[in-house]
């Protein structure tokens, strides 16, 4: 990100410059260079206006006070919440929907109390993936992983499995992205004795107005971000409006971050992708460096969805694993574990197999 103030610097030493009294031209203190005031004027110039764009950017913010809307009562009565006494993961779910287990840490029990205090979702992606599916999704993922432990696979069973609906929090937003690059053209040639390298340097300079949409922030502190990064990507454009209907049968984790909390991370993805798209452009060098940048969100809006998701739990060795699954895509992640002594003999048998080939490789190669 862009300061938002300009330092005037030598652009041969980068030592600050100095108006000395008494002449017309600035002057480098350090390597002596002189400048014309009026080049000095021109050549920051794009700078004093990169540094203005950045103070924009540091204060334009997100729109997320519409981001939900109030449950009605009728809504609100039909929906409890569920507290576990074990790791205090907080989940909602309808009145027909029946928790024996925590899914975050398999604790079977449950306090209810009433359902309150949480903001109605805009938008829902509705489960495609069956509990079927998931538990066959979890026996594919485990295989070819040669170093799991062999009474894990032979003996595995799934413990819990759960659909969960998910909070995230979906941005919007249209900007205007600026970015300053240090390009350079590289030469290498022979002189004489020596090798002489030259290089070329370039100030390349990009703007450009660009839409994002649907930007993902998971809004719950106890589902793992890498894991829900992991089975990203889900598919919005089967977005649809939000109706109590579609959590029968379902938990559904009441959301723990805001959007508030959730824009830092969200504009440094947004911030990043622009840059790269910018960066893009600039071809024709050998390489490229970011200088300075900004990106100024002209639209920010922010919208409160549901995404699915299937939890499944196994154990071995009275140690719990947890997977998850997309529930829209089928995507798996999720640890595994490790077979220690798998992970020496494996080596060790290809190291027996290859011995004979590299031997009978080396004489060949030697007669």
């Amino acid at each position: 990100m862009a300061d938002t103030s300009v330092s005037y610097k030598c652009p041969n030493c980068g030592a600050p410059l100095t108006f000395m009294p008494g002449k017309k031209t600035i002057t480098c203190e350090y390597c002596g260079t002189e400048f014309e005031a009026s080049a000095i004027e021109e050549m920051f110039k794009a700078k004093r206006e990169l540094a203005a764009r950045a103070q924009e950017a540091r204060e334009s913010s997100w729109d997320t006070q519409n981001a939900g809307e109030e449950w009605t009562e009728d809504e609100a009565a039909a929906l409890k919440a569920f507290t576990c006494s074990s790791c205090g993961a907080e989940i909602v779910c309808d009145e027909n929907t029946m928790a024996t287990e925590c899914v975050y840490c398999g604790n079977p029990t449950m306090i209810p109390k009433r359902f309150d205090g949480a903001l109605k979702p805009d938008l829902i992606i509705p489960f495609k993936k069956t509990k079927q599916d998931a538990v066959a999704a979890l026996k594919k993922f485990y295989e070819g992983r040669w170093l799991l432990p062999s009474n894990f696979t032979a003996n595995n069973r799934v413990e819990a499995i759960q659909p969960m609906y998910v909070p995230f929090w979906l941005f919007d937003s249209q900007v205007d992205a600026t970015a300053e690059f240090r390009a350079a053209k590289i030469r290498s040639y022979d002189s004489g004795s020596d090798v002489v390298t030259e290089r070329q340097i370039y100030t390349c300079q990009r703007a450009g107005t660009m839409r994002f949409m649907k930007i993902p922030a998971d809004g719950s502190k106890k589902m793992d971000d890498n894991f829900m990064d992991s089975i990203e990507p889900f598919d919005y454009k089967e977005l649809v409006d939000f109706t109590s209907a579609y959590l029968t049968g379902y938990l559904a984790d009441k959301y723990d971050v805001s959007a508030d909390e959730c824009t830092e991370r969200v504009n440094k993805r947004m911030e990043n992708s622009a840059i790269e798209v910018l960066r893009s452009s600039v071809q024709g060098y050998d390489e490229c460096n970011l200088e300075d940048s900004a990106v100024v969100k002209n639209i920010g809006k922010v919208f409160y969805a549901m995404v699915p998701v299937w939890i499944l739990t196994t154990r071995y060795d009275n140690k719990p694993y947890t997977f998850m699954m997309n529930g829209q895509t089928g995507k798996v992640v999720g640890s595994l574990p490790y077979d220690t002594f798998k992970s020496f003999l494996y080596p060790a048998i290809l190291a027996v197999v290859l011995t004979p080939v590299l031997y009978l490789l080396l004489s060949i190669m030697t007669e």
